[in-house]
């Protein structure tokens, strides 16, 4: 796995960009719009600042990490990546049009991930389609740089090798 897509940038998605940049994955951060992506890098940038001047994290380190994320405008910027982490709002309507609209730009190997705390895997995978194998949930906890902790849970069609590939 050489790098992450992350939907969503606000809170909780910032938050997983930022430790998996850190962690040294390439990672595409989306959002609805320009804006919003703005805000999420500008915060990931702020909390990497921060943990520089508190002598947690070298500059040097910091600015490798800001240079692993960017932006990415649309889901056909999706095509390359090998696994996808949505965090966006906690409401499964909005969670199944994301993922109508995203899988079709997706390589057939690609993992799919939904930082849920309350909604069924199982649900969120019947919107798939051929995917449902690929999806699993990865419930990170808040705040996400701080909080070594991501719950992994399979939905019922989550093949074992979607397991494997996320721990």
């Amino acid at each position: 796995m050489k790098n992450v897509a992350v939907i969503g940038a606000g809170t909780m998605g910032n938050g997983i960009a930022h430790v998996c940049a850190l962690a040294g994955y390439d990672v595409g951060l989306f959002d609805v719009s320009k804006d919003r992506i703005e805000a999420g890098l500008a915060t990931i940038n702020g909390n990497l600042a921060r943990r520089v001047r508190s002598g947690k994290l070298s500059e040097a380190d910091r600015d490798a990490a800001l240079s692993r994320i960017r932006g990415v405008p649309s889901y056909e910027g999706f095509g390359d990546y090998d696994l996808i982490i949505e965090s966006a709002v906690e409401d499964e309507q909005v969670k199944r049009k994301i993922y109508q609209s995203l899988c079709p730009h997706l390589k057939p190997d690609c993992l799919v991930g939904t930082n849920t705390s309350s909604i069924s895997i199982t649900e969120i995978a019947s919107s798939v389609g051929d995917a449902a194998d690929r999806v699993i949930g990865m419930h990170f906890f808040n705040p996400v740089p701080v909080m070594k902790l991501v719950e992994v849970i399979n939905g019922l069609a989550t093949s074992k090798e979607t397991t494997d590939r996320t721990m």
